[in-house]
C-alpha cells in the first residue's frame, strides 16, 4: 500500500479550518488529476480523476466515501474505483495548537487490486506522497485566499 501523511501548521483558528474543509465541494477540485465529480448525498460522491502513472495513462471514476465527519477536526474517507481494483483511504485533520493556531494534516493510502497491482504498486509508493503532499498544501492555500478574500468583504 502506498501512503502519504503530510502536516501544516496555520495560524488560523480550527473552526476555520473546519469551515473550508467540511464542504467537500472547496478541496475535491483541487486534487492532482481532477476533472469532475459528483455529489451523491452527505457521505456519497463520484470523482473523476486523470493520471499518468509510469506508461500508464488514465482517467479513473473513483467512489469516495465519508466514514467518519467528527466537527471541527476530521473528515475521514474511504475511496475505490467502480470496479474495486483501486482502493484506499485518507483523512483531514485539524488539531488546535493554541486559539490561534492549527495544524492540519492530510493522510492518503491507496493500493491497486488485480492483474495491474504488481506493476503499479511500486510506482505508486513514489507517487502517492507527491499527491498526498500537494493536495494538503493545495487545501491550506486555498483555506487562506478564502480567508483573505472574507476579510476584504
Amino acid at each position: 500500500m502506498a501512503n502519504s501523511m503530510h502536516h501544516i501548521e496555520m495560524d488560523l483558528p480550527i473552526y476555520k479550518i473546519w469551515s473550508f474543509i467540511s464542504d467537500i465541494d472547496n478541496w475535491a477540485v483541487l486534487v492532482p488529476g481532477y476533472t469532475d465529480h459528483i455529489i451523491l448525498n452527505e457521505k456519497e460522491s463520484i470523482w473523476k480523476l486523470h493520471g499518468d502513472i509510469g506508461v500508464i495513462n488514465r482517467t479513473v471514476s473513483l467512489n469516495v466515501h465519508i466514514t467518519e465527519w467528527v466537527e471541527p477536526s476530521n473528515i475521514h474517507f474511504h475511496l475505490s474505483s467502480l470496479n474495486e481494483t483501486c482502493i484506499g483511504e485518507g483523512y483531514f485533520r485539524a488539531t488546535a495548537v493554541s486559539e490561534k493556531k492549527t495544524q492540519v494534516t492530510g493522510s492518503l493510502d491507496v493500493t491497486i487490486k488485480g492483474m495491474m497491482g504488481p506493476m503499479v504498486n511500486p510506482i505508486l509508493k513514489t507517487v502517492v506522497p507527491k499527491i498526498g503532499k500537494d493536495l494538503t498544501e493545495k487545501v491550506t492555500v486555498k483555506i487562506m485566499e478564502h480567508e483573505k478574500l472574507r476579510l476584504t468583504v
